[in-house]
This record gives C-alpha cells, structure tokens and sequence, in this order.
C-alpha cells in the first residue's frame, strides 16, 4: 500500500491511486484506536462527505471500520459541509468526526480531515497517536470491519440530517432579519460542492432575493477548480452584473471558505474581508479581545488592534493554528490570508457559509458597499498593498534555497531598515514602515511561498525583486529552476 501522510489539514491523495477503498480503512482503524483510547468511542463519531467522486462510498467504508470497532456512527444523509459536520459534534456531544473531503483542490482528488471533540481542525498532537500506529495497520491489514447491516441492527449507525441545527445555530450569530428588511438581492455560487442549498435557504427564508449558479453536484467541478478566488468566479461576477444584485458570493468545494464579488463585479480578497469584518466586529457589535491571524496575514489587522489596543496573536499557517488561539485565548475573530474566517461563539473552524452572512449582514446594517467601507478603513489607517507568489524550483535547487534563506540576515529590504525577525513558519522579515515578507516552503513539493506587504505598489515589487534575488541569484525564469508565478 502507498504511503500515508497527513498535511497541514488533513490526508489528500488521487483517487484510485493513493486513495483507495483499503487506504481508507487504514485511516479509519487509526482513527477509531486514537478514539477508544482517549475514551472518546463511546461518545461516538459523525462522518460527513463533500460531491466528490465516490466520497460518499468512502463515507460508508468509514462507517463500517468504526462500527467494526464498536463506535457508534452518526452518519451524515448526503454531502455536508466541513463547518457543519464539525458543528454536529457539538450537537451531538460525539468524540469526534471524519470529513471526506479535499477542499478545493483538483477534481482528481480526495481526503480525509479528521476533526477532534473540539469541534475545529486538529493540531499535531492529534494526529501524531493516529499516524504512530498507521505503520503496524499498513503493514499488517489488521482492521476491524462490521457490514453497515450488522451495525444498524446493533444500533451503531444513525442517519442524520445536521443542516437544519446548524442553521439554527446560525441565527443565534447573524442578524438574518435585518439582512432580509434591508432588500438584498444576492448571487451565489456554491461551485458545485458542499455547500449546495445553504446560503440560498438561510437568505431566501429570511426575504432575500437569491439568484444560483452551479447549484448542483458535478464531481468534476464545470471543469475548474472549487476554489473561490477571482479567477474562478468570473461567472458569478458576470451574474452580479447582469442581474444587479448587491452582492455575490461563492463557497469552495467544502464550504469552509468564501469569495466575495460587488456589484460591479469586483473580487475582495480574504485580507480585504478580514480587515472589513475587524472594523464591522468592533464599531457596530462593540466586540472587544485579541485578534487572531496567521505569519501570512494582512497587518492591516494589526494596525486596527493597535487603535483599539487589542492584542494580536499571529500563528503558523494552518487554521488549526487560529482555532487554537480563538479555543485558548479566546480571540473574538480569527483569519487567514487563505479564506478561512470564524469568530466569536462560533465552533473554532473556519466557516465560508457564516462568512458570507457576516458580509451580508455589514452591508444591511451599514447600508454602504464593501467598496464604501473599505475606502473608509484606508482613510482611517491608510493602505497595504499583499500580494503571494509561488516561487517553483527543482529538487536538487530546493536545498540550496533553504541554506540561503537560513543564513539571510539582511539590515535593510529595499531600502528599508529590517526590525523584526521571524522564524514561526518559513523566514519573515518586518520592516520599520510596517512592509514585510514572508518566505515559507512548501513540506511536500520544490515550492516556496513568497508573502509581501508594502505601502505602495512598487515598494511591493521592489521587495519581490529582492527576494527572488537572494533566493535565488543567477538563475533565471527560463531555465525551468526558478519560477516566480501567482498561485
């Protein structure tokens, strides 16, 4: 059998390459002893599935692994978003979840993410007593296996339903109504996953005129990626524009991230949203704590914290990372420059489709654009300038890279005197008006992340030129060794 690694949210591999029906229940073994012996089996566990391929027969081969080691299953009906199978283990009081899913990555592809008790993404040391005895079962087969028959008849599986108590939950932290009385109309594209028939349901029932788009299962995605960046949305825009809606709004293949379009079919990236939902959180709710962000991160958060002498917690990259801040720190709002964003009195998991009612519900109550309340954010605390770009290289130059980037110690960036630096995740250097880059490489592929802030456009691609630079000195795009690229 292929190796088995667990990334930063989880195991993704091919389908019927590396994962494959008996993969799977080596997982789903492991799983199932790391849960009987934290005593957590005998609360139970959900098991939910995205629209990909064959995912909801995974889903049943999970199912029987865990009856086949006496866990009761809450067995979610159809395909369900991450955020919301999370959620059903608090509804549930259930030990813990396994979520088939691979996000928004290529059609050719599934996983698996398993979520703790906590009901949010699970750190290392979750995962570390589950891959610590994936060797023995790979190797030895040994896994415990109950037909779903058997298990229905000893009352071990339980279909469930969780959309209509997430929803509910959902009332309890957004203001529907006022969405509903402010005569919104709203685009929505769920890209084929998920996240089908949820925010078109909440809004739609609370008077909202919605208008859909790939609102039905294609495991193959129209032939993209469920990715909601700018890129993929240029249907949606399109629709914003045609039908005059006041928003658009789109969810990735597993629902745990947002995009967000205007009326003029304008694409917010998750930076420009985490800084509108800070300002929001704070002058309209009145929500006072630290804030919690990734190395990756806009500082323009940064800058709002310090007016309102708020602390903020930067992580590594991965959510697990902001979820743990929000679970221990009790941080009010928690984001990355990925998408992910949850906040106070939610689960701590990053939510797309709460995400999106929170924008809705700031331009109802605000009753301004985004563009209106973005321009007023730059007039208060000026303007940053991100952007990410992948830097691929080969194998035998990846190590040399790493040696460069530990030895790199620089007293100025473009000019600008260094006055911070950071080793959390990959290489960050902060500059003393407030520009900085971050340099993180990629665990499995000859790829590194280049991250820059800056206060201008060409301060921004002056540290880029610097970077790649240092990183990599002369060699050149065409060479195949080094190439810069947007991701």
């Amino acid at each position: 059998m292929s190796e088995i690694s667990f990334g930063t949210d989880g195991w993704r591999a091919v389908i019927a390459d590396g994962f494959t029906f008996a993969n799977v229940r080596c997982v789903s073994e492991a799983v199932a002893r790391h849960l009987s012996a934290r005593q957590l089996g005998e609360r139970g566990v959900v098991i939910g599935f995205d629209t990909r391929f064959l995912a909801e027969k995974f889903a049943l081969v999970v199912a029987e692994v865990m009856a086949g080691n006496n866990i009761r299953v809450f067995l979610c009906k159809k395909h369900t978003p991450t955020p919301v199978v999370a959620h059903a283990v608090t509804a549930h009081r259930a030990g813990g979840a396994v979520m088939l899913t691979a996000s928004h990555n290529p059609a050719e592809y599934l996983g698996i993410k398993y979520i703790p008790a906590f009901a949010g993404p699970a750190l290392p040391a979750d995962i570390e007593p589950i891959t610590a005895c994936m060797a023995d079962i790979l190797n030895t087969g040994a896994v415990n296996r109950r037909s779903l028959a058997q298990a229905w008849e000893r009352g071990l599986v339980e279909i469930i339903e969780p959309q209509e108590d997430y929803g509910r939950h959902v009332e309890t932290l957004i203001d529907l109504d006022a969405i509903g009385k402010a005569g919104l109309k709203i685009a929505i594209d769920p890209m084929f996953g998920a996240g089908i028939g949820y925010l078109d349901s909440i809004l739609a029932a609370h008077g909202c005129e919605v208008a859909v788009i790939n609102n039905y299962r294609d495991p193959l995605f129209g032939g993209s990626l469920p990715d909601p960046t700018g890129h993929h949305l240029k249907k949606l825009s399109a629709l914003v524009q045609e039908s005059g809606a006041h928003l658009g709004l789109a969810l990735d293949g597993d629902a745990d991230r947002l995009g967000v379009v205007d009326p003029e079919g304008r694409f917010y990236s998750p930076n420009e949203i985490l800084v509108l939902f800070l300002e929001y959180l704070v002058q309209s709710r009145g929500w006072r704590g630290p804030v919690a962000r990734t190395v990756a991160t806009t500082h323009m958060l940064d800058r709002i914290c310090a007016r309102f002498g708020f602390p903020v917690l930067e992580t590594p990259v991965g959510f697990k990372y902001i979820g743990q801040a929000m679970r221990e720190q009790d941080a009010f709002l928690g984001g990355e420059e990925s998408g992910g964003v949850s906040m106070r009195g939610h689960i701590p998991e990053k939510d797309g489709i709460l995400a999106s009612l929170l924008f809705a519900e700031m331009l109802a109550k605000t009753g301004k654009t985004a563009r209106q309340l973005l321009f007023e954010i730059y007039e208060r605390y000026g303007r940053l300038y991100s952007q990410r770009l992948d830097l691929k290289t080969s194998v035998e130059a990846k190590n040399h890279i790493l040696s460069r980037m530990e030895s790199w110690e620089p007293v100025t960036v473009a000019g600008v005197p260094v006055v911070a630096r950071s080793r959390l995740d990959g290489l960050k250097l902060v500059m003393s008006d407030g520009s900085w880059l971050l340099v993180r490489p990629s665990g499995t592929e000859p790829v590194f992340r280049i991250y820059v802030e800056a206060n201008t456009e060409d301060q921004k691609k002056e540290i880029q030129a610097e970077v790649k630079a240092v990183l990599c000195p002369g060699l050149k795009e065409e060479s195949g060794l080094c190439q810069i690229s947007l991701p």
